[in-house]
């Protein structure tokens, strides 16, 4: 999920102001019940759930719904449609003198609890992806990245190929912070970032691990494959020359360290193998990859 603060807090809005429309249209249709008023063409119209001010904002949102959640997106339309149609059976009976039908109320009811109850969700469920994402560079952060490394490991296990963790580190970066200042270090980063994404598979999870510091799970088939894709990496960012003013290019470079994931090992213990393995990159001269021994003390 591609969504900014900024979009996350203008979709919550949204939500927010839907709830509380639906809410008012709750309202109109208690007096409809009680004083006999019409409660308006956003109830009584076949076609209500499609013009209420609710169900022509979910329809303009319908895209980031199903992005975020397609089952819940599903439900909420199938909710919102049934409390419509149950609140207009109910309502054309009062408007006619008779009697609501227990019924529709009894559908009503469990259709409304229903739509707040998973409006409630996705919005938790917005607020969360975006705690969880880094607004500099767009990249995910290091949180909840246990569930993606089990993920890919059970994966990578299922397709016959090996998990890498690999840790990349931009080369003298605190001497771009120090030179020109933390607003062209932080251009330097979001452009680097946005090279680094392009470098990678799209099911090849990429992380801000921190600083100048990223990480990334990698599947290959064998270590030469592995070696190509490190290659493949470091290709990427020599040729992509960071432009942070017109008259201002910076030939950033990065130093990879990779571990490959034994069977059984966890991912704290992966990191610091990769890790140990790019302090080494650094030592050796930096701007290279550097395999750490697996488990068993071969390097591959």
């Amino acid at each position: 999920m591609k969504t900014s603060t900024y979009e996350a807090d203008v979709f919550v809005q949204g939500l927010d102001m839907a709830i509380a429309t639906h809410m008012d249209w709750t309202r109109r249709v208690l007096r409809c019940a009680v004083l006999r008023t019409s409660p308006g063409d956003d109830v009584l119209r076949p076609q209500a759930h499609a013009i209420c001010r609710f169900g022509l904002w979910f329809t303009k949102e319908r895209a980031l719904f199903d992005l975020l959640d397609p089952e819940a997106a599903q439900r909420i339309d199938c909710a919102h449609r049934a409390m419509h149609e149950a609140t207009r059976a109910l309502c054309v009976r009062v408007l006619a003198g008779q009697p609501g039908q227990a019924a529709d109320l009894d559908t009503f009811e469990t259709a409304q609890g229903d739509l707040l109850n998973l409006l409630a969700r996705v919005k938790t469920l917005v607020l969360t992806t975006i705690a969880r994402r880094d607004p500099l560079t767009g990249l995910p952060m290091r949180f909840g990245i246990e569930h993606e490394f089990a993920h890919c490991r059970k994966e990578a296990t299922r397709c016959g190929e090996r998990l890498y963790v690999v840790m990349i580190d931009i080369d003298r970066f605190k001497w771009v912070n120090d030179t020109y200042g933390h607003p062209v270090g932080d251009t330097a980063l979001r452009q680097f970032a946005a090279a680094l994404k392009s470098s990678v598979r799209e099911d090849e999870p990429l992380y801000r691990f921190g600083g100048e510091e990223f990480l990334a799970l990698l599947r290959c088939s064998t270590p030469d494959c592995q070696h190509k894709a490190s290659e493949r990496i470091l290709d990427v960012i020599r040729s992509s020359p960071v432009e942070v003013d017109p008259g201002l290019t910076l030939n950033l470079t990065a130093t990879l360290g990779v571990a490959s994931v034994g069977d059984q090992e966890d991912l704290a213990s992966a990191i610091e193998r990769a890790d140990a393995a790019l302090y080494e990159g650094k030592r050796a001269g930096r701007n290279r990859f550097v395999v750490a021994p697996d488990l068993f003390g071969m390097t591959g």
